[in-house]
């Protein structure tokens, strides 16, 4: 191989492929990255037998070839190097590279030591813009369990048909759904999969690295999810499982509703929060007569907090517990102005909604006393 490019264009490529790359003892080769010739551009490759990442960046190609290079090395190296073309060659398992007044070598391995990537030559199951996915994924995928013992919600649930697409996270104690409506996509079949959480975390990363007009591919192919740029690729293994039938949760018709400024309700329970107790509780007292909330919060050994919050309140007067972190979780994924809480109950769970956008729906578990 050898080959001229641009310091700022293979740093960028390296960072957009090495995050997933760590410290691996069993499978060492794993701990490298993939270099390839291909079109006339050159390919970057890394994998931890989850997730493959794949990107493509311009290069002036003198001669072909191919070779596995240790990726911390490799990143810190271009990383410091200025923003000057950079030549590269390869001389058996071994890297050469030139900048301006530095020479590097680094040991490689042979290319054929690198695990094969899967390959998914299906067609497009949507497109997608990619601030749309990006934003999406991003205000539910924090809500998904940490725990492997139910690995069915250990991910971000997708569901696609000819008219949307929507995510959905849950913890079994708090829920989001985010829906994205398509318009141009021609879907025969619908669409459920279970996408890993690490998976959506490197996607919402490497959206963060293209244009906010790019638009993204989507491909599923028997137990694999693709995620496509013209530079950059994305393949997952997919969970397996039935994911919970979560929408019997989300309640139409509500016994209380609560119509709040975001940012006051936001204020006043990150305040009460600091004297909640070791279960992290606050409690909702709505009073629908003086149209108000109370929010309380008491810990024996610090002391206690009540606060008054002016809304737009029907129904009946009720108090209900909840987890302040929680409450907050959901909160702080709504940009609208005002935020709808609807409430049935003191053991049923809360709806939160912005206020004049159907697409994000935030279910919330209350604590029981």
């Amino acid at each position: 191989m050898e080959i001229f490019c641009l310091q700022e264009n293979f740093k960028k490529s390296l960072n957009i492929i090495s995050n997933i790359i760590g410290k691996n003892l069993n499978l060492p080769i794993l701990n490298n990255i993939l270099l390839t010739i291909e079109k006339k551009r050159l390919r970057l490759i890394s994998t931890d037998l989850e997730i493959a990442i794949t990107h493509w960046t311009s290069a002036k190609v003198k001669k072909e070839g191919e070779i596995t290079i240790p990726a911390k090395l490799l990143s810190d190296l271009i990383n410091n190097l200025p923003n000057k073309k950079i030549e590269i060659k390869t001389k058996g398992d071994s890297l050469y590279i030139k900048c301006e007044n530095f020479k590097s070598m680094i040991k490689g391995v042979d290319s054929k030591e690198f695990p094969i990537i899967p390959k998914i030559k299906g067609e497009s199951i949507v497109n997608v813009g990619a601030s749309k996915l990006k934003q999406a994924l991003g205000q539910v995928v924090n809500f998904t369990s940490l725990s492997d013992i139910r690995p069915e919600i250990s991910g971000v649930l997708s569901k696609i048909n000819s008219k949307e697409i929507k995510f959905i996270a849950t913890d079994s104690f708090r829920l989001g759904e985010k829906t994205i409506s398509l318009k141009g996509n021609k879907i025969k079949t619908k669409k459920s999969v279970i996408i890993p959480f690490k998976t959506v975390q490197e996607l919402i990363r490497i959206l963060g690295e293209q244009d906010k007009e790019e638009i993204i591919e989507i491909i599923i192919e028997q137990n694999q999810i693709l995620f496509k740029t013209p530079d950059t690729q994305l393949i997952s293994r997919i969970i397996e499982g039935n994911y919970p039938n979560y929408e019997q949760l989300i309640s139409k018709q509500f016994e209380t509703t609560l119509i709040l400024d975001k940012d006051e309700f936001l204020n006043t329970v990150r305040v009460t929060s600091l004297f909640s107790s070791k279960i992290n509780d606050i409690r909702l007292k709505v009073v629908s007569k003086k149209s108000l909330v109370e929010i309380f919060a008491q810990d024996m050994e610090i002391g206690e907090n009540v606060s008054e919050l002016k809304g737009e309140i029907k129904g009946k007067e009720m108090e209900i517990v909840f987890n302040h972190k929680y409450l907050l979780d959901g909160l702080n994924n709504i940009d609208s102005n005002k935020v709808m809480l609807g409430l049935n109950g003191e053991t049923n769970p809360g709806i939160l909604k912005p206020v004049g956008d159907p697409s994000f729906i935030y279910v919330i578990m209350p604590i029981k006393l």
